[in-house]
């Protein structure tokens, strides 16, 4: 999951979201110059992504896209499933997307002093294209999608993926919508993980 996802999977509480968000970019041991909340979303972004890609439904979604893209199969998946989060946000929140996404900007602007400088122009980048707004929507996804590709600097265009996406919608949201309902259990519904 990409962080629209990890951001959900948050609870709404700023340390976890700041953690949350920040922790692509603190690799390693965990600072212990956090606060204790910020060092607990850095531990679950962390525990998010060992769970998301164990799962059997992520693993048969980079199934999908394996054939054209091979080892950014998870990374494509990544950003789709936040793709069909963002696109049925109402299905999984009583708030709105826009607001949603106003709240937790909000939060990484009101903490940036926690950032690390690339999560700080990573941030930037967000506002400047309400991305987490975007990914709901196909041209935004697409946008991101091309962005990326230029991001990490490879001759690959990740924007590509969209008709395969297209052509696999329903198994992916079918796959999507189980895997959603299986991480908001172990992570929003059992505070025990």
């Amino acid at each position: 999951m990409n962080y629209l996802a990890h951001s959900f999977l948050s609870s709404n509480q700023e340390g976890l979201l700041i953690g949350n968000f920040i922790a692509d970019h603190i690799k390693g041991q965990i600072p212990e110059n956090y606060p204790l909340e910020i060092m607990e979303g850095i531990h679950l972004h962390r525990q998010i992504d060992s769970f998301t890609d164990s799962h059997p439904l992520f693993k048969d979604s980079k199934r999908v896209f394996y054939d054209k893209f091979e080892k950014y199969s998870g990374i494509l998946v990544d950003f789709y499933f936040d793709h069909l989060l963002g696109s049925k946000f109402e299905m999984y929140s009583s708030i709105n997307l826009q607001d949603y996404c106003d709240s937790v900007y909000k939060i990484y602007t009101n903490n940036s002093q926690y950032l690390p400088e690339s999560s700080k122009q990573f941030l930037n980048y967000v506002l400047n294209h309400n991305a987490f707004f975007n990914y709901s929507k196909q041209e935004g996804i697409e946008k991101i999608l091309t962005h990326f590709s230029h991001r990490i600097n490879h001759k690959i265009a990740l924007n590509e993926s969209l008709p395969v996406f297209i052509e696999n919608r329903d198994l992916l949201e079918n796959n999507f919508n189980t895997f959603m309902n299986d991480a908001m259990n172990k992570f929003l519904n059992n505070k025990n993980n």
